[in-house]
């Protein structure tokens, strides 16, 4: 498009010196400058006990915390060798041959979360003093923690150690933050707190684990201000003991619940959970294989939706047709004019009548599927993109429906009669007829501007829609553009989602129905408050900046507060953070609080309480550094920068800038020579890098902007385990028995003899070998092993990627070869550093191998990083 894509994830910037401004550029690294403008569902990994000689202790600062292979990805935790099933048997992940001498580790999907550990916060040898001046306490303080193994997988920090020296922490290049689940569910659940918190008057930080207690008077000392706070006699005991069995003392996450009818509009928790209602948006300009594609999809749906879920669907053509369920003999519909928005006393005459535009499955299902085999092809000799679709209005129509007869407003709030609701729509086609509409060609003369009107008429729709607690998601398929940039809009700011696919086949019906039962919650809200002077710099998410209202209650809240669109298990916030001084303390806290309305309608705030320990050691910081957290928070602050297509090339630079800075300020130079030899504690973050360089995020693998576009906001608000597959793929080897060796995605992977699973979050490839696809009955059986694999590793991804099967030497292949590492060119003593596996081969494997490659101009990733000045990891 030639028009100018926006954004499609709200940034945050703050700075303590410039309140809440938003997209404020951060011109302190240059060459290029990094500005700053502004799930999931798999259980956590697996949990280490902390050795006996450290109880009590903060972790030592060269101990680097084991990285574990991830549920989220098809492994099972508790053993290093997990097993997924797959016919003809189960297949297992083999450890890597010569496992010493591998200089690569393998890339979990999610990385070892911090282990919370315990003790008092400030130094054993000397007293504390509380900053407040009015209280020097010499005895009777308890810290009530005791030492914990507690993980989170919905809080993971880049580095589980903060450096206490500003200049180097606030190096841009690497920087410091953390990704931020709030949809994502713990196991084991955290413990449940049915009253009101206890909050530092000060700051408005809740108690939590690390405060110290004065057992005699039950104050509290905040752990963000140092303040000290009475807790009206709760905490008044004899013993530390009797302290551990209040909640917030004993474990860093809690949930505060509030249940009840307290909001206008809000039914009781047992009748809450059956208002859920999905309306279904549907193009009926289709041709005869597309709708019957999208037939079959939308039958399978209806049939895997709760029985209590309330159903409506919607056509929008040139007209709107709302479907009455109320009809059993036959599929009847109320029509609407789609040239403008629908009249009040047309949506109250359609409201107010004796149709019954929304029903419970289990009371309509045979219609519904009536419905749905009743849809007709378009009948007219239009091309697709030429024929009038009126989605602005039949959205419009969709919300009424849903608010149904109690939508009314009473002092600016809107009553609901249930539940968070989801609008989702099928689209085969741009929006050209009626409100938020753009002209059927590109070239009309007056197209960019009524592009923009389209695209605030569409932003204002969806923040209404939002407004109503009712999310839009987009489903799109088939051949002809849908104009993305006015799609977009819709989606985003009603907090949900855009995807485009290839048809309305098997992916598409699997996200319609991922795309149902995927929410958390509504209402959602993000503060987040950080001890020591360290402040958020920037966030990346699907959310708004909130006003804080917290400064009429707490004098000195400095917290920031964040808007959430949405609260679903699929997408994360990422925050940068920065630190305003020096760093005295031996321990710096961050807190996370998360309050949302659940599907049942209770009040919940969940608190997150993390302590980090803070190092002098520049070598003890990059040792706690996660290489996969620090990748993923470098992608999503790049690609927020590159606003279209050729921002995202210009962007590789930026990365190169980045490797170049990380050399030079945590590197060492090598003697007598302008490189720089990269830190070996952080070694899997350059490859990283290297991967999101050339991949479909900033290479060229995506040609179309439409379909960058959606990639980049999907990027920009998935999940950790998501985004770290869309940036650096995950390569598995099919072997005899049903097994699979996880090797580094490197094109020396495609052995003629082998089969090859490539993950790369939104696509899964499958690659047989040009001799074993010779072999009918094994190609057949490691084929099939494959497919189970792929379903097995997504069985919860949202969105579902689409799986496609080719052989060596097809044209579909390329896919596959560009997206791998090409290291063929590379000595061979480089080659066996960087994938050990090739010294399993025989000479005469290796030369079949070589010969097998087609030169190209591609640099490899060490030539990449020789062509900057900087030398690579010497291997371990």
């Amino acid at each position: 498009m030639a028009n100018k894509q926006q954004s499609s994830s709200v940034t945050i910037s703050t700075d303590p010196a410039t309140p809440s401004p938003l997209q404020v550029p951060d011109t302190r690294f240059s060459a290029p400058s990094f500005t700053s403008p502004s799930s999931w569902f798999s259980p956590p990994g697996a949990t280490f006990p902390p050795p006996l000689a450290q109880l009590n202790q903060a972790p030592s600062p060269s101990t680097r915390p084991p990285r574990l292979l991830s549920p989220a990805n098809g492994v099972r935790t508790g053993s290093l060798v997990p097993h997924v099933s797959t016919p003809p048997g189960p297949p297992v992940f083999s450890s890597p041959l010569q496992p010493a001498a591998v200089p690569f580790k393998t890339s979990p999907a999610t990385p070892q979360p911090i282990a919370y550990s315990s003790g008092s916060s400030f130094p054993s040898s000397s007293p504390p003093h509380f900053s407040n001046g009015s209280v020097e306490l010499q005895h009777q303080i308890f810290d009530v923690t005791e030492e914990h193994d507690t993980e989170f997988p919905n809080v993971l920090f880049s580095a589980h150690k903060v450096l206490k020296q500003k200049k180097l922490a606030n190096v841009p290049s690497l920087g410091f933050g953390a990704l931020i689940s709030p949809g994502r569910e713990v196991s084991p659940g955290p413990q449940i707190i049915q009253r009101d918190p206890h909050r530092c008057h000060n700051c408005g930080s809740y108690a939590n684990i690390y405060c110290n207690i004065l057992l005699e008077s039950g104050q509290w000392q905040c752990v963000i201000c140092r303040s000290l706070n009475g807790s009206e006699g709760e905490y008044i005991a004899q013993t530390k003991q009797e302290l551990r069995n209040l909640p917030e003392l004993s474990s860093p996450l809690v949930d505060y619940v509030q249940t009840g009818n307290k909001r206008p509009g809000y039914i009781s928790v047992t009748e809450s959970r059956t208002s859920a209602s999905v309306v279904l948006v549907i193009d009926e300009c289709l041709d005869e294989q597309h709708l019957q594609h999208l037939q079959s999809s939308l039958h399978a749906f209806v049939d895997s939706l709760p029985p209590t879920t309330r159903l409506g669907i919607v056509l929008y053509g040139r007209a709107v047709s709302v479907y009455d369920f109320s009809e059993e003999s036959v599929a009847s519909a109320d029509v609407l004019p789609g040239g403008q928005s629908p009249s009040e006393d047309a949506l109250r005459a359609l409201i107010y009548g004796t149709g019954i535009y929304l029903s419970p499955i289990h009371a309509s299902l045979p219609i519904a599927h009536a419905i749905l085999s009743s849809l007709s092809a378009y009948k007219l000799n239009l091309p697709e993109a030429s024929r009038d679709r009126c989605l602005g209005t039949a959205v419009e129509v969709a919300l009424s429906i849903i608010q149904g007869p109690s939508a009314e407003v009473s002092r600016g709030v809107i009553k609901r009669p249930g539940g968070s609701s989801r609008i989702i729509v099928c689209a085969g086609g741009p929006s050209t007829y009626g409100p938020g509409s753009v002209p059927h060609s590109l070239g009309h003369p007056n197209y960019a501007y009524m592009e923009k009107v389209a695209l605030k008429w569409m932003e204002n729709l969806g923040s209404e829609a939002y407004r109503r607690n009712t999310v839009v998601d987009i489903l799109c398929a088939g051949t002809c553009p849908v104009r993305v940039p006015v799609f977009l809009p819709l989606a985003k700011s009603s907090g949900g989602i855009l995807i485009l696919h290839d048809d309305f086949g098997e992916a598409f019906g699997v996200n319609l129905q991922r795309a149902a039962i995927r929410a958390a919650g509504s209402h959602g809200l993000l503060e987040i408050r950080c001890s020591d002077d360290i402040f958020v710099s920037q966030v990346v998410g699907p959310g708004k900046e909130a006003h804080n209202d917290n400064h009429e209650s707490f004098k000195n809240d400095s917290s920031l507060a964040i808007k959430m669109l949405s609260v679903e298990e699929t997408q994360t916030f990422a925050i940068y953070m920065e630190t305003g001084r020096d760093i005295k303390s031996d321990f710096v806290y961050f807190q996370f609080m998360i309050q949302y309305s659940n599907i049942y309608q209770a009040e919940i705030s969940r608190v997150i309480t993390i302590r980090l320990p803070t190092v002098d050691s520049v070598s003890a910081y990059l040792e706690s550094v996660q290489d996969e957290v620090a990748a993923v928070l470098i992608g999503k602050r790049t690609i927020l920068l590159a606003k279209n297509l050729n921002d995202a090339l210009g962007m590789r630079v930026s990365l190169d800038e980045r490797i170049k800075d990380v050399a030079s300020k945590f590197g060492s130079q090598v003697p007598k020579s302008k490189f720089h030899r990269y830190p070996k504690e952080i070694a899997l973050l350059p490859e990283h890098l290297f991967h999101l360089r050339r991949g479909p995020l900033l290479g060229s693998i995506l040609g179309h902007e439409d379909e960058w576009s959606v990639y980049r906001s999907l990027f920009l608000n998935a999940s950790f385990d998501l985004s770290l597959r869309m940036l650096a793929p995950r390569c598995l080897m099919h072997r005899d028995g049903g097994t699979f060796e996880e090797l580094p995605a490197y094109d020396l992977a495609m052995q003629s003899d082998s089969a090859v699973v490539l993950d790369h979050g939104t696509d899964i490839f499958i690659w047989l070998g040009a001799d074993l696809a010779a072999q009918e009955g094994k190609s057949a059986a490691a084929l099939a092993a494959c497919r189970t694999l792929s379903e097995e590793l997504t069985e919860m991804r949202f969105p579902a990627p689409r799986i496609l099967a080719f052989k060596e030497g097809s044209s579909q292949a390329r896919y596959f070869v560009s997206r791998l590492i090409p290291a063929h060119k590379d000595p061979p003593y480089e080659q066996e550093a960087k994938f050990p596996q090739l010294r399993t081969l025989t000479a005469e494997q290796r030369t079949k191998l070589k010969s097998s490659f087609i030169h190209f101009d591609d640099p490899s990733f060490y030539e990449w990083m020789r062509n900057l000045k900087v030398l690579p990891p010497e291997p371990s």
